[in-house]
């Protein structure tokens, strides 16, 4: 084995003869340090016996080694040889090492993006779009209004999977503290629903695959104990929903009821009726020939509204005929000025310029107006629709007719596959009943004098 003294000149003129794989121009001053030289690169090795074995570790190329600095190693990897050590098997636990630390790093920094990306405002995000795509848009608009109020930007900034039940249980003590409570029982509830659905939703295909993401593995609104809805138990004197009827009539004023005040009015003759779903009601919903509306509910867990049918009674009927001819009327004059055919379908019964439903708030704010102008003890729409239950009771309608009167409490195996019975007939008799009761109620008494009228909004 030939050495000479390695310079940088040398090694540069240093190359591998032709018809050979590799070549070696050894160190004189560093004995067991080498050129290696191939058809193609030129490395720095180190060379020498343990165990009566060679053992060959490639130090770098030597365009990224000096020739100081591989000495230096040549020197350090003799060492480990003279204490028995293997350098290449340290050589590996190195790179092992060095792969894991990337890994780990790279981990990391997938945690840091996934943390800052998957927050529980995005989780809450997420699941309004799903509550938005199942139909549930007016949940949706509530959630997201409790949500934006009432999480602070420090929670709504942390990671989904890391929010605690304390956090959780703060931010409904502030609400409920701030003396809403029903508000927070409600929050809790949404919160609780968005954590639920991305827990199931790696199982359940019903549910939308971007909740799998968020990584939830527990919900903490769990810890969290329900806040019981206050049972509301107001209803109305025969005596108050007769002046809140003269109200709404505009008794005394020639240009009769406001649109918002029709649509209280139809909500309590066609038997106390939600108001969500009354307003959603199109020109197309009504049938004439039979003088049945047709509404969709969605409330609750459905994931599809549910077909709602109403067989009017003759007063109730006749209010929404005026409606449609309304709507249809308004459109036929504004395809007249816009140069265009009419356009009947998908017409809303309840619209001020037919472009866009009313908005609930403006019924219930309307209500609230009426209430004040009565005097005494406050109601708003869900007391009208309660007062309408009892007094449909009253009257001997059936617990199960008034169910499917009012859309409620129609669950459970019996009534979703076994029970089709469309129950028409209980329907519009009990309407009919209801109807006369109103009558009988407006007709009983004249008017109190201290009564006074409000004007429309």
């Amino acid at each position: 084995m030939q050495r000479e003294r390695l310079t940088p000149e040398r090694i540069r003129r240093f190359t591998c003869p032709e018809g050979t794989k590799q070549a070696f121009l050894w160190d004189e001053t560093a004995p067991r340090l080498a050129v290696r030289a191939t058809a193609g690169a030129k490395s720095f090795v180190f060379e020498a016996k343990l165990d009566r074995r060679t053992i060959r570790v490639t130090i770098g190329d030597v365009r990224a080694w000096n020739l100081d600095d591989a000495r230096t190693e040549a020197r350090r990897l003799q060492t480990e040889i003279d204490q028995g050590n293997d350098p290449r098997e340290q050589k590996r636990e190195r790179i092992a090492a060095a792969e894991a630390k990337r890994a780990a790093a790279e981990a990391a920094k997938a945690e840091a993006d996934r943390q800052a990306r998957y927050t529980l405002r995005a989780l809450c995000d997420a699941y309004l779009s799903a509550l938005e795509r199942a139909g549930k848009g007016k949940s949706a608009a509530g959630a997201r209004s409790l949500f934006k109020c009432h999480i602070d930007q420090d929670t709504a900034n942390k990671p989904a999977r890391t929010v605690t039940a304390h956090e959780v249980a703060a931010l409904v003590r502030k609400v409920r503290e701030a003396g809403k409570e029903r508000a927070a029982g409600v929050l809790r509830s949404y919160l609780s629903a968005a954590f639920n659905a991305a827990k199931r939703a790696p199982f359940d295909s019903a549910l939308p695959a971007d909740l799998i993401a968020f990584g939830i593995e527990h919900n903490p609104v769990d810890a969290i104990p329900a806040i019981a809805v206050q049972r509301g138990d107001r209803t109305l004197s025969a005596g108050e929903l007769r002046a809140y009827i003269g109200h709404l009539l505009r008794i005394g004023h020639e240009t009769g009821p406001e649109l918002v005040d029709v649509a209280l009015l139809l909500a309590l003759y066609a038997g106390g009726q939600r108001m969500a779903q009354l307003l959603r009601a199109k020109v197309g919903d009504f049938d004439q020939d039979t003088a049945t509306l047709r509404l969709w509910d969605g409330k609750g867990k459905r994931t599809q509204p549910r077909e709602h049918l109403l067989p009017l009674a003759p007063h109730a009927a006749g209010m929404v005929a005026a409606l449609v001819e309304r709507a249809k009327a308004r459109e036929t004059d504004r395809a007249k000025q816009e140069g265009r055919a009419p356009d009947m379908a998908g017409l809303w019964l309840f619209s001020t310029h037919g472009r866009v439903a009313m908005n609930p708030e403006t019924v219930s704010n309307r209500a609230a107006e009426v209430c004040a102008g009565i005097g005494g003890e406050p109601f708003n729409v869900r007391d009208i629709r309660r007062t309408v239950e009892t007094m449909l009771a009253g009257l001997g309608i059936s617990k199960d007719t008034r169910a499917q009167l009012l859309s409620h409490g129609i669950s459970g195996v019996q009534a979703a596959h076994y029970d089709r019975h469309a129950y028409t007939d209980e329907k519009r008799a009990a309407l009919v009943a209801w109807e006369a009761r109103l009558a009988a109620i407006r007709q009983a008494e004249k008017q109190p004098a201290n009564v006074r009228h409000l004007r429309a909004a």
